[in-house]
Protein backbone atom coordinates (compact mmCIF):
# COMPACT_ATOMS: atom_id res chain seq x y z
CA UNK A 1 0.00 0.00 0.00
CA UNK A 2 1.35 3.37 -0.84
CA UNK A 3 3.04 5.65 2.16
CA UNK A 4 0.69 7.84 3.89
CA UNK A 5 1.99 11.47 3.76
CA UNK A 6 -1.08 13.41 3.88
CA UNK A 7 -2.94 14.34 7.01
CA UNK A 8 -6.96 15.42 6.81
CA UNK A 9 -8.66 17.35 9.09
CA UNK A 10 -12.36 17.36 8.83
CA UNK A 11 -14.08 19.68 10.58
CA UNK A 12 -17.82 19.04 11.25
CA UNK A 13 -17.18 14.98 11.17
CA UNK A 14 -19.99 14.17 12.20
CA UNK A 15 -22.78 15.88 9.46
CA UNK A 16 -23.79 14.37 6.83
CA UNK A 17 -20.33 15.72 4.44
CA UNK A 18 -17.87 15.03 6.79
CA UNK A 19 -19.16 11.50 7.89
CA UNK A 20 -19.03 10.36 4.26
CA UNK A 21 -16.00 12.09 3.33
CA UNK A 22 -14.40 10.06 6.50
CA UNK A 23 -15.21 6.72 5.13
CA UNK A 24 -13.72 7.93 1.72
CA UNK A 25 -10.60 9.15 2.73
CA UNK A 26 -10.19 6.09 4.62
CA UNK A 27 -11.21 4.08 1.91
CA UNK A 28 -8.43 5.68 -0.45
CA UNK A 29 -5.90 4.39 2.51
CA UNK A 30 -3.26 7.12 1.98
CA UNK A 31 -4.39 9.56 4.62
CA UNK A 32 -3.91 10.12 8.04
CA UNK A 33 -7.35 11.23 9.26
CA UNK A 34 -8.36 13.91 12.20
CA UNK A 35 -12.05 14.61 12.78
CA UNK A 36 -13.29 17.95 14.54
CA UNK A 37 -16.82 17.99 16.36
CA UNK A 38 -18.49 19.24 19.24
CA UNK A 39 -19.41 15.65 20.10
CA UNK A 40 -16.50 13.94 19.13
CA UNK A 41 -16.51 10.33 18.23
CA UNK A 42 -15.17 6.78 18.78
CA UNK A 43 -11.63 6.86 17.72
CA UNK A 44 -10.61 3.57 15.28
CA UNK A 45 -7.09 2.66 13.77
CA UNK A 46 -7.63 4.83 10.96
CA UNK A 47 -9.30 8.21 12.56
CA UNK A 48 -8.84 10.14 15.42
CA UNK A 49 -11.80 12.25 16.88
CA UNK A 50 -11.21 15.57 18.88
CA UNK A 51 -14.33 17.06 20.81
CA UNK A 52 -13.96 21.09 20.74
CA UNK A 53 -16.03 23.90 20.78
CA UNK A 54 -15.14 25.54 17.76
CA UNK A 55 -16.70 28.69 18.90
CA UNK A 56 -14.04 28.87 21.77
CA UNK A 57 -11.00 30.13 20.99
CA UNK A 58 -9.61 29.07 24.08
CA UNK A 59 -11.05 25.56 23.34
CA UNK A 60 -9.49 25.45 20.16
CA UNK A 61 -5.87 26.60 21.03
CA UNK A 62 -6.43 23.91 24.06
CA UNK A 63 -7.06 21.02 21.44
CA UNK A 64 -5.67 22.05 18.37
CA UNK A 65 -2.21 23.06 18.77
CA UNK A 66 -1.37 19.59 18.83
CA UNK A 67 -2.00 19.31 14.93
CA UNK A 68 1.33 19.92 13.59
CA UNK A 69 1.08 17.53 10.96
CA UNK A 70 -2.39 18.26 9.34
CA UNK A 71 -1.61 19.02 5.64
CA UNK A 72 -5.03 19.35 4.13
CA UNK A 73 -8.16 21.49 6.32
CA UNK A 74 -11.72 20.33 5.10
CA UNK A 75 -13.76 22.44 6.28
CA UNK A 76 -17.38 21.66 6.54
CA UNK A 77 -19.25 22.63 9.79
CA UNK A 78 -22.16 24.89 9.99
CA UNK A 79 -24.13 26.45 13.40
CA UNK A 80 -27.36 27.16 12.39
CA UNK A 81 -29.24 29.96 13.47
CA UNK A 82 -32.70 32.14 13.08
CA UNK A 83 -31.70 34.17 10.48
CA UNK A 84 -29.52 34.83 7.38
CA UNK A 85 -27.59 37.77 9.11
CA UNK A 86 -27.46 35.52 12.78
CA UNK A 87 -25.81 32.96 10.59
CA UNK A 88 -23.28 35.18 9.28
CA UNK A 89 -20.71 35.44 13.23
CA UNK A 90 -20.69 31.98 14.58
CA UNK A 91 -20.21 30.56 10.89
CA UNK A 92 -17.09 32.95 10.38
CA UNK A 93 -15.74 32.84 13.89
CA UNK A 94 -15.71 28.60 13.45
CA UNK A 95 -13.39 29.60 10.35
CA UNK A 96 -11.31 31.37 11.64
CA UNK A 97 -10.72 29.67 15.16
CA UNK A 98 -9.59 26.45 13.09
CA UNK A 99 -7.43 28.07 10.38
CA UNK A 100 -5.97 30.58 12.62
CA UNK A 101 -4.62 27.89 15.48
CA UNK A 102 -4.12 25.66 12.95
CA UNK A 103 -2.37 27.42 10.67
CA UNK A 104 0.06 28.57 13.42
CA UNK A 105 1.44 25.05 13.85
CA UNK A 106 0.79 22.98 10.73
CA UNK A 107 3.93 24.54 9.09
CA UNK A 108 3.19 21.74 6.12
CA UNK A 109 -0.07 22.95 5.32
CA UNK A 110 -1.02 22.28 1.50
CA UNK A 111 -4.95 23.46 1.40
CA UNK A 112 -8.02 24.58 3.05
CA UNK A 113 -11.16 22.99 1.10
CA UNK A 114 -14.22 25.19 1.90
CA UNK A 115 -17.87 23.87 1.80
CA UNK A 116 -20.45 26.16 0.55
CA UNK A 117 -23.58 25.85 -1.64
CA UNK A 118 -26.10 27.81 -3.66
CA UNK A 119 -26.59 30.40 -1.22
CA UNK A 120 -23.43 32.26 -2.71
CA UNK A 121 -26.16 32.61 -5.86
CA UNK A 122 -28.81 33.58 -3.74
CA UNK A 123 -30.37 30.26 -3.75
CA UNK A 124 -32.04 30.68 -0.47
CA UNK A 125 -33.86 34.13 -1.26
CA UNK A 126 -35.80 33.48 -4.10
CA UNK A 127 -35.97 32.72 -8.09
CA UNK A 128 -32.03 33.03 -9.45
CA UNK A 129 -30.31 33.05 -12.68
CA UNK A 130 -30.22 29.20 -13.62
CA UNK A 131 -27.71 27.18 -14.50
CA UNK A 132 -25.83 29.55 -11.59
CA UNK A 133 -22.60 29.62 -12.98
CA UNK A 134 -18.95 30.09 -10.76
CA UNK A 135 -18.73 33.40 -12.11
CA UNK A 136 -21.93 34.86 -11.56
CA UNK A 137 -22.08 38.33 -9.96
CA UNK A 138 -22.39 38.29 -6.24
CA UNK A 139 -25.69 39.94 -4.20
CA UNK A 140 -26.03 41.74 -1.11
CA UNK A 141 -25.21 40.68 1.85
CA UNK A 142 -25.15 38.94 5.01
CA UNK A 143 -24.29 35.70 3.62
CA UNK A 144 -21.88 33.72 5.54
CA UNK A 145 -20.75 31.65 2.48
CA UNK A 146 -19.62 34.50 1.02
CA UNK A 147 -17.84 36.04 4.37
CA UNK A 148 -16.28 32.81 4.62
CA UNK A 149 -15.06 32.58 1.68
CA UNK A 150 -13.69 36.39 1.64
CA UNK A 151 -12.11 35.93 4.97
CA UNK A 152 -10.15 32.64 3.46
CA UNK A 153 -8.59 35.24 0.41
CA UNK A 154 -7.71 37.29 2.57
CA UNK A 155 -5.76 34.55 4.67
CA UNK A 156 -4.17 33.17 2.33
CA UNK A 157 -3.21 35.79 0.49
CA UNK A 158 1.22 35.51 0.78
CA UNK A 159 0.89 32.40 1.71
CA UNK A 160 2.02 28.49 0.09
CA UNK A 161 -1.32 26.85 1.06
CA UNK A 162 -3.79 27.16 -1.82
CA UNK A 163 -7.70 26.93 -0.87
CA UNK A 164 -10.95 25.77 -3.10
CA UNK A 165 -14.87 26.12 -2.31
CA UNK A 166 -17.18 23.23 -2.87
CA UNK A 167 -20.91 23.84 -3.68
CA UNK A 168 -22.92 21.70 -3.84
CA UNK A 169 -26.54 21.32 -4.30
CA UNK A 170 -28.60 20.09 -1.27
CA UNK A 171 -26.59 17.15 -0.18
CA UNK A 172 -28.07 13.35 0.17
CA UNK A 173 -26.67 11.56 2.94
CA UNK A 174 -27.48 9.34 6.19
CA UNK A 175 -26.27 10.99 8.93
CA UNK A 176 -28.35 11.88 12.19
CA UNK A 177 -28.58 14.76 14.25
CA UNK A 178 -28.41 17.12 11.68
CA UNK A 179 -30.25 20.08 10.52
CA UNK A 180 -29.86 19.68 6.88
CA UNK A 181 -30.91 16.18 5.29
CA UNK A 182 -33.26 15.90 2.77
CA UNK A 183 -33.12 12.19 2.69
CA UNK A 184 -34.29 11.89 5.90
CA UNK A 185 -37.12 14.03 5.95
CA UNK A 186 -38.42 11.93 2.96
CA UNK A 187 -37.77 8.51 4.74
CA UNK A 188 -39.07 9.91 8.22
CA UNK A 189 -42.11 11.63 6.68
CA UNK A 190 -43.38 8.12 4.27
CA UNK A 191 -42.85 6.45 7.60
CA UNK A 192 -44.95 7.84 9.69
CA UNK A 193 -47.40 8.49 6.62
CA UNK A 194 -47.39 5.01 5.92
CA UNK A 195 -47.95 4.32 9.81
CA UNK A 196 -50.75 6.38 9.74
CA UNK A 197 -52.27 4.48 6.56
CA UNK A 198 -52.54 7.55 4.81
CA UNK A 199 -51.13 8.34 1.36
CA UNK A 200 -46.94 9.72 0.57
CA UNK A 201 -48.51 13.31 -0.39
CA UNK A 202 -46.08 15.62 -1.69
CA UNK A 203 -46.07 18.33 1.12
CA UNK A 204 -44.50 21.54 -0.65
CA UNK A 205 -45.57 24.36 -2.67
CA UNK A 206 -47.67 23.80 -5.42
CA UNK A 207 -45.30 25.35 -7.77
CA UNK A 208 -42.54 23.40 -6.27
CA UNK A 209 -43.70 20.34 -7.93
CA UNK A 210 -42.95 21.07 -11.00
CA UNK A 211 -39.67 23.07 -11.18
CA UNK A 212 -36.47 21.69 -12.20
CA UNK A 213 -33.84 20.93 -9.37
CA UNK A 214 -30.75 18.49 -8.62
CA UNK A 215 -29.07 16.98 -5.56
CA UNK A 216 -25.44 16.08 -4.79
CA UNK A 217 -24.80 12.25 -3.57
CA UNK A 218 -22.54 12.69 -0.48
CA UNK A 219 -19.92 10.25 -1.62
CA UNK A 220 -19.88 12.37 -4.96
CA UNK A 221 -18.92 15.50 -2.70
CA UNK A 222 -16.45 14.08 -0.79
CA UNK A 223 -14.59 12.75 -3.94
CA UNK A 224 -14.98 16.41 -5.73
CA UNK A 225 -13.65 17.88 -2.27
CA UNK A 226 -10.57 15.50 -1.98
CA UNK A 227 -10.20 15.88 -6.00
CA UNK A 228 -9.85 20.17 -5.79
CA UNK A 229 -7.61 19.79 -2.91
CA UNK A 230 -4.79 17.72 -4.46
CA UNK A 231 -4.81 19.07 -7.82
CA UNK A 232 -2.63 21.88 -8.50
CA UNK A 233 -4.86 23.23 -11.11
CA UNK A 234 -7.50 24.21 -8.67
CA UNK A 235 -6.11 26.03 -6.86
CA UNK A 236 -7.90 29.23 -5.44
CA UNK A 237 -11.29 28.36 -7.46
CA UNK A 238 -14.46 27.77 -6.86
CA UNK A 239 -16.50 24.69 -7.96
CA UNK A 240 -20.14 23.42 -8.43
CA UNK A 241 -20.54 19.68 -7.38
CA UNK A 242 -23.58 18.05 -8.56
CA UNK A 243 -24.95 14.51 -9.44
CA UNK A 244 -24.87 15.68 -12.98
CA UNK A 245 -28.62 15.11 -14.07
CA UNK A 246 -31.66 17.02 -13.05
CA UNK A 247 -35.34 16.04 -12.15
CA UNK A 248 -38.84 17.07 -10.75
CA UNK A 249 -40.75 16.26 -8.10
CA UNK A 250 -44.05 15.31 -9.93
CA UNK A 251 -41.53 12.58 -11.38
CA UNK A 252 -39.69 11.81 -8.37
CA UNK A 253 -42.06 11.30 -5.82
CA UNK A 254 -44.37 8.79 -7.12
CA UNK A 255 -40.81 6.82 -7.24
CA UNK A 256 -40.28 7.35 -4.23
CA UNK A 257 -43.83 6.27 -2.55
CA UNK A 258 -43.47 2.64 -5.02
CA UNK A 259 -40.21 2.45 -3.47
CA UNK A 260 -42.15 2.38 0.25
CA UNK A 261 -45.04 0.51 -1.53
CA UNK A 262 -47.09 3.57 -1.04
CA UNK A 263 -49.78 5.53 -2.90
CA UNK A 264 -49.88 9.17 -3.65
CA UNK A 265 -52.16 11.29 -3.81
CA UNK A 266 -52.38 15.03 -4.88
CA UNK A 267 -50.00 17.86 -3.43
CA UNK A 268 -50.79 18.99 0.01
CA UNK A 269 -48.95 22.30 1.32
CA UNK A 270 -48.26 20.82 4.55
CA UNK A 271 -45.99 22.88 6.79
CA UNK A 272 -43.73 20.39 8.27
CA UNK A 273 -42.34 21.56 11.13
CA UNK A 274 -46.32 22.20 12.47
CA UNK A 275 -47.58 19.14 11.54
CA UNK A 276 -44.84 16.87 12.85
CA UNK A 277 -44.56 18.67 16.22
CA UNK A 278 -47.11 16.04 17.76
CA UNK A 279 -45.69 12.70 16.29
CA UNK A 280 -42.83 12.02 18.96
CA UNK A 281 -45.24 9.78 20.82
CA UNK A 282 -46.03 7.80 17.49
CA UNK A 283 -42.48 8.01 15.83
CA UNK A 284 -41.66 5.93 19.61
CA UNK A 285 -44.32 3.39 19.15
CA UNK A 286 -43.02 3.04 14.97
CA UNK A 287 -39.32 2.84 16.98
CA UNK A 288 -40.64 0.22 19.27
CA UNK A 289 -42.44 -2.10 17.12
CA UNK A 290 -39.54 -1.80 14.18
CA UNK A 291 -36.19 -1.76 16.56
CA UNK A 292 -35.28 1.43 15.27
CA UNK A 293 -32.22 3.50 16.92
CA UNK A 294 -32.94 7.04 16.96
CA UNK A 295 -35.23 9.26 18.68
CA UNK A 296 -37.34 11.52 17.00
CA UNK A 297 -34.70 14.34 17.28
CA UNK A 298 -32.12 12.72 15.84
CA UNK A 299 -33.75 11.92 12.47
CA UNK A 300 -35.99 15.62 12.34
CA UNK A 301 -34.68 18.12 10.29
CA UNK A 302 -38.31 19.48 9.43
CA UNK A 303 -37.68 23.36 8.61
CA UNK A 304 -35.09 22.56 5.85
CA UNK A 305 -37.93 20.24 4.42
CA UNK A 306 -40.21 23.30 4.50
CA UNK A 307 -37.63 25.25 3.09
CA UNK A 308 -36.37 22.51 0.06
CA UNK A 309 -40.10 21.45 -0.60
CA UNK A 310 -40.84 25.57 -0.66
CA UNK A 311 -39.00 26.16 -3.50
CA UNK A 312 -41.63 27.41 -6.62
CA UNK A 313 -38.55 28.00 -9.02
CA UNK A 314 -35.73 26.15 -10.67
CA UNK A 315 -32.47 25.11 -8.65
CA UNK A 316 -29.49 24.09 -10.53
CA UNK A 317 -26.45 24.96 -11.47
CA UNK A 318 -23.80 24.48 -14.10
CA UNK A 319 -21.40 21.24 -12.87
CA UNK A 320 -19.31 21.62 -16.10
CA UNK A 321 -16.17 23.37 -14.80
CA UNK A 322 -15.43 20.69 -12.50
CA UNK A 323 -15.67 18.23 -15.58
CA UNK A 324 -14.07 20.43 -17.92
CA UNK A 325 -10.54 20.02 -15.08
CA UNK A 326 -10.85 16.22 -14.50
CA UNK A 327 -13.28 15.21 -12.19
CA UNK A 328 -15.67 13.11 -14.20
CA UNK A 329 -18.33 11.56 -11.23
CA UNK A 330 -21.39 11.23 -12.22
CA UNK A 331 -24.88 10.15 -10.20
CA UNK A 332 -28.43 8.84 -11.13
CA UNK A 333 -30.20 10.82 -8.87
CA UNK A 334 -32.77 8.23 -8.66
CA UNK A 335 -30.63 5.58 -7.99
CA UNK A 336 -29.54 7.87 -5.00
CA UNK A 337 -32.54 7.95 -3.42
CA UNK A 338 -32.72 4.45 -3.53
CA UNK A 339 -29.60 3.50 -2.23
CA UNK A 340 -29.60 6.63 0.60
CA UNK A 341 -33.75 4.82 1.85
CA UNK A 342 -31.52 1.17 1.98
CA UNK A 343 -28.65 2.40 4.03
CA UNK A 344 -31.07 4.35 6.05
CA UNK A 345 -32.69 0.56 6.64
CA UNK A 346 -29.47 -0.92 7.33
CA UNK A 347 -28.73 1.74 10.25
CA UNK A 348 -32.24 0.96 11.79
CA UNK A 349 -33.20 4.84 10.50
CA UNK A 350 -36.15 3.87 9.36
CA UNK A 351 -37.82 0.50 9.15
Amino acid sequence: MEAKNNTALVVGANGVIGTKLIKYLEKLGTWDIVGLSRRGGMNTDKVRYIAVDLLDPEDCTKNLTSLTDVTHIFYAAYQDRASWSELVQPNLDMLMNVLSTVESVAKSLQHVSLMQGYKVYGAHLGSFKTPAKETDAGHMPPEFNISQQQYLEQQQSGKTWTWSAIRPSVVGGTATGNPMNLVMVIGVFATISKQLGIPLRFPGKAGAYGTLLELTDSTLLAKAMVWAATNSQCANQAFNINNGDLFRWNEMWPKIAAYFKMETAPPLPLPLQTMMADKETLWETIRKDYALEYSFKEVSSWAFGDFVFSWDYDFFADGTKARRMGFHEFVDTEQMFYELFDEMRHKKIIP
